[in-house]
């Protein structure tokens, strides 16, 4: 009496069975390192155009867009408006850019502002200067704790300023 092939065939195939419906099939990977980046690149020139003109000029050494927001690194911005206005870091959220770290606004003939901190609206053009401040322009200088400058009429309103101006005597 021996056992019957059919019969060991059948528990073999009733405990593969069984460990495949027990076996847990999962990737075992750490999955928090994943990344959620939908752009990212180097060294690049950024121009914003509509129907008629160039509407804005940036450059960046290094960007990065994570969940909707773009950073940037050694960022310069441009446009007709404001001759330069660069900074460390940035991030682009909503039409606004955040600016941190060696702020300069250089104005077309005008100041040059510096700061550590602003945002600027491309919507509306007012950079708002959140931290303490310093302009110059030639012997003129002033220094302030906040400052909106509005791109369009080239007009800044600042707080608390100490300034020196120079007039032309008449």
């Amino acid at each position: 009496m021996g056992i019957r092939l059919e019969s060991v065939l059948i528990l073999m195939i009733v405990v593969v069975l069984t460990m495949t419906t027990m076996l847990k099939l999962t990737d075992t990977q750490n999955h928090k390192n994943v990344s959620n980046k939908e752009l990212e690149f180097k060294h690049t020139t950024f121009i914003e155009v509509d129907n008629i003109k160039m509407r804005a000029k940036a450059f960046s050494t290094y960007g990065i867009r994570e969940k909707g927001v773009l950073s940037l690194e050694n960022l310069t911005y441009h446009t007709p408006n404001i001759k330069k206005l660069s900074a460390d870091k940035g991030r682009y959220k909503e039409n606004i850019l955040y600016l941190d770290g060696n702020v300069l606004l250089d104005e077309k003939e005008g100041f040059l502002y510096s700061t550590e901190h602003a945002k600027y609206n491309q919507k509306t053009e007012i950079l708002e200067i959140t931290s303490a401040f310093e302009a110059k322009m030639g012997k003129n200088s002033m220094k302030g704790k906040r400052l909106y400058y509005n791109a369009l009429k080239k007009e800044a309103n600042a707080q608390m300023i100490d300034a020196i101006v120079y007039t032309v005597d008449k």
